[in-house]
């Protein structure tokens, strides 16, 4: 009976560190950024695996014409063979961070390796647009402690997401705005797709029309899009 008890207890601590290294909000394996107080106004639109083409094109279009700035989490292999693109995201007045050079999940990969992929991403980045943000989010947000660690040892600071969208299989772009209505309540950072980790110039039609879409219906009720930045300094300073 012990002996059974002493499995099941493995079972379920083995499940719950599976579950810590990919929940976005959870926090167990150290703390990373997830939003505001849940009901604040602010809205954090972030787009991961660009820069694309044509879609990170399309996206900008959709967020000048809305006057919103947002945060994009670029690939470095990408932004190396487009810098073009991550030129004109920076032009458009939005955010870059790292998300690492190739895409792997971090949490299974040894310590130099996680090393590397942050710090050729952040070379990468460099080249392609000089000073960018200090800001990181693991791919698929797999971490684990030496992840966390060794990007803050690099002087990045994790970024994760609360509201999730599923846009990287979604069938219409309204599947995408109704999975963001469902969890949206304000002070959230809302994780869409501007490319895919697989292939360069993966569709992102979908997104970019819900996310004309999703601007337009929240802007409506009183609700203000900011960069992660500008969302880290209101939770230092509310108000």
């Amino acid at each position: 009976m012990l002996a059974y008890l002493i499995s099941g207890a493995a079972v379920a601590a083995a499940g719950m560190a599976g579950y810590q290294s990919m929940a976005p909000t959870a926090q167990w394996y150290g703390r990373t950024f997830i939003g505001l107080q849940r009901g604040s106004k602010e809205i954090a639109l972030t787009y991961d695996d660009g820069p694309n083409d044509p879609h990170t094109f399309h996206l900008l279009d959709v967020l000048a014409k809305h006057e919103v700035r947002a945060t994009f989490f670029m690939i470095g292999r990408y932004a190396q063979k487009r810098p073009d693109i991550a030129q004109q995201v920076v032009k458009a007045g939005h955010m870059i961070g790292n998300h690492t050079f190739t895409h792997p999940a971090l949490a299974w990969q040894s310590a130099a390796k996680i090393k590397s992929e942050l710090e050729d991403c952040s070379r990468a980045l460099d080249d392609a647009i000089g000073a960018h943000s200090n800001l990181f989010r693991p791919p698929f947000g797999s971490r684990r402690p030496v992840v966390l660690r060794t990007a803050r040892e690099l002087g990045l600071v994790p970024v994760m997401w609360n509201v999730t969208c599923y846009d990287w299989s979604a069938k219409s772009s309204q599947s995408i705005e109704q999975k963001c209505a469902r969890q949206l309540r304000g002070g959230d950072v809302v994780l869409l797709h501007d490319g895919g980790h697989l292939q360069f110039g993966t569709d992102r039609a979908f997104t970019v029309k819900a996310t004309d879409n999703i601007i337009a219906r929240y802007k409506a009720q009183g609700r203000e899009f900011v960069t992660i930045s500008e969302m880290m300094l209101r939770a230092i300073q509310p108000g």
